[in-house]
């Protein structure tokens, strides 16, 4: 059975001027800092990481290393130079979900939609990719908004595939069922929404349901859609 939050759509109504002219509470300083996840034994620590992360393969894929997913210190060595000219912290060279988000998040860049599974429609439709954990809106083939990195649901939460119209927005938007703030939500299905957090995006856990940005992405986000555009979701979370 679907959960609470993903099938129940919160109370809608029609937001005041007065509430829509305040702008939820910005993060605190540093939250949107790309944070990467390592093992215990390591926090803390100023030499190479010795460990393969969990993304070793594929990050070494991607820096065009031999990619037999074990730990070298020259897998190390430019792991950390890639983490170091892309602001991930820290810098220690371990393959974890940030640095491998950021590089998905780059080689998408150009076209998003090199594989066409999002519908290229007349109008405006966000795309949200669940494989690559990415979103983004474009109108025809002309990408307008993103792409940008995403956090979906984790497993028993799952962020529902299809296609749904943007059927509320409400700005400074609380959740009763997890007291907890949702700005910027933008809902879609039930109670499944685009909304900021103020955590890190490239956290192991996932969302319950919801497809989380960071404030500034889901700001942005918030001008890039409107009532009744279409969000095509597809795809599955790893380790979802």
């Amino acid at each position: 059975m679907d959960t609470p939050d993903q099938v129940l759509p919160p109370l809608v109504y029609e937001p005041t001027a007065a509430e829509e002219a305040v702008e939820p509470a910005a993060p605190a300083a540093r939250v949107e800092r790309i944070v990467e996840y390592v093992p215990g034994n390591e926090v803390g620590a100023a030499a190479c990481s010795r460990q393969a992360g969990p993304y070793q393969r594929q990050v070494e894929r991607w820096l065009k290393l031999a990619a037999d997913g074990k730990q070298s210190a020259a897998d190390c060595a430019a792991i950390r130079r890639f983490q170091t000219d892309h602001g991930i912290r820290p810098n220690s060279g371990f393959a974890g979900p940030a640095t491998w988000g950021t590089m998905r998040l780059l080689s998408a860049r150009a076209n998003p939609n090199a594989a066409g599974r999002c519908p290229v429609r007349k109008s405006r439709i966000a795309c949200v990719d669940l494989d690559r954990q990415l979103m983004w809106v474009q109108n025809r083939t002309k990408v307008t908004f993103g792409p940008v990195a995403i956090r979906s649901g984790r497993p028993g939460y799952a962020t529902r595939t299809g296609t749904y119209p943007v059927y509320w927005r409400h700005k400074n938007h609380w959740s009763t069922i997890y007291n907890a703030p949702m700005p910027y939500a933008q809902f879609f299905s039930g109670g499944q929404a685009f909304h900021a957090i103020y955590d890190n995006i490239h956290s192991t856990v996932g969302s319950r349901g919801c497809v989380n940005l960071t404030y500034s992405d889901a700001k942005r986000l918030w001008g890039a859609l409107a009532k009744g555009d279409p969000v095509h979701i597809w795809g599955h979370r790893p380790g979802a």
